[in-house]
């Protein structure tokens, strides 16, 4: 069953959230629109969504959705939205991301809560918050409190894959196509009124395909975020908690999927209430393992962070850095049981060198939250690397 054909109800009250509904509660009416092979100047040429009277609108079809641990990128907020065109389906895949039709497009804003203040010069103050997870972000029917920066898509054509980049104009009404990237001076302002200066970058062609291409062979363009176990979580689409794999299952997006429990699931990164290794691992699956896999750009390391690696030496316990240049701060194991100073994973995560710093894409900061949880980790792992 496709969204357009959900019964009234569900797709009235998905709709309206979705859209921002206005006063006369209508829904936006605009159709995607799927370029085979080429890319338009205006994001909203592809008609997933727009900028309106001052909310961010979804089209018919474009369904949100989150990730149970998302990649860190400079604090930024992210929606994330799927379309698969009418009558398709993606086949589900246990360990990999489900094998989509032609016309898929997936797509990520990225936007901050502007702080008080707003403008300083030609910087922009926005707030320190990580991402609220789990439902569609209200603060999209008030897009005077945000901003937007930009909006990627992967678009499924006929051959593969692509990344094409957008950058939020001034007035926040479009975004314009760019294939050289672009720069945002930014102040970003935690809850105790510090400030700190960064420059946002978003990447060009060639770096996006540094992080999805998964294969360091083949290079070939693939989604990151869209796998089971990233996506096995709930999720409040405007009329109850839903788990996500089950809602993609059920509007005809996703066909042969297994029941939530017997599908992979990642940790909650933020969740206190789950054992600590799985949300260790879950950050660092996430953040990192489109790189440190056995096929991926850094595979040359031998340091292998997907969540299915067995905690030792290939996930970094006692394992010497190898082809990690002068990444090291001259420390002698990437993780060492009981002493984060000592570990080369908490020293790379830690550093804003781009010369030493992990991930070396998509972020100018430290995420002071999560290199806080890979510590804790690393200090309350067992065992030694002497003898």
């Amino acid at each position: 069953m496709h969204l357009n054909r959900l019964s009234g109800f569900l797709f009235a009250g998905l709709l309206c959230v979705l859209t921002a509904c206005g006063a006369q509660g209508k829904p936006a009416t605009a159709a995607v629109h799927f370029y085979p092979d080429t890319n338009p100047a205006l994001l909203s040429e592809w008609g997933v969504l727009s900028a309106s009277k001052g909310a961010l609108r979804l089209s018919k079809g474009v369904v949100p959705y989150d990730l149970n641990t998302p990649l860190f990128t400079d604090y930024a907020h992210k929606l994330r939205t799927i379309y698969v065109p009418e009558g398709k389906a993606a086949a589900y895949r246990d360990n990999d991301y489900p094998d989509f039709p032609v016309g898929t497009i997936i797509s990520k804003t990225f936007y901050y809560p502007r702080a008080s203040g707003d403008q300083t010069g030609d910087r922009t103050r926005i707030l320190k918050a990580n991402d609220t997870p789990g439902k569609v972000e209200p603060i999209l029917d008030d897009l005077a409190s945000v901003d937007l920066v930009e909006t990627r898509l992967l678009v499924r054509r006929e051959k593969a894959w692509e990344a094409i980049s957008y950058v939020w104009n001034d007035e926040q009404t479009d975004a314009r196509l760019t294939k050289i990237g672009a720069y945002r001076d930014m102040t970003i302002v935690d809850d105790q009124g510090q400030e700190k200066d960064f420059t946002y970058v978003v990447p060009n062609t060639n770096q996006c395909a540094g992080c999805h291409a998964l294969n360091n062979t083949t290079r070939v363009i693939a989604p990151l975020g869209v796998r089971p176990r990233h996506l096995n979580k709930l999720f409040d689409h405007g009329d109850g908690e839903t788990n996500q794999l089950e809602y993609l299952a059920m509007i005809g997006y996703l066909k042969d999927a297994p029941a939530p429990d017997k599908a992979p699931r990642n940790a909650d990164w933020k969740d206190e209430a789950l054992p600590l290794n799985n949300r260790a691992r879950a950050y660092l699956d996430i953040n990192c393992s489109h790189c440190h896999n056995r096929d991926g750009a850094a595979d040359t390391s031998g340091l292998y962070l997907t969540q299915d690696i067995p905690l030792g030496e290939a996930s970094g316990r006692c394992k010497l850095p190898i082809a990690a240049g002068g990444g090291t701060g001259n420390l002698p194991f990437d993780i060492v049981p009981g002493h984060p100073d000592d570990s080369v994973l908490v020293y790379r995560l830690n550093s804003t060198d781009p010369g030493a710093m992990m991930p070396e894409l998509g972020r100018s900061l430290r995420h002071d939250e999560g290199v806080a949880l890979i510590r804790e980790w690393i200090q309350k792992m067992d065992g030694s690397c002497a003898g």
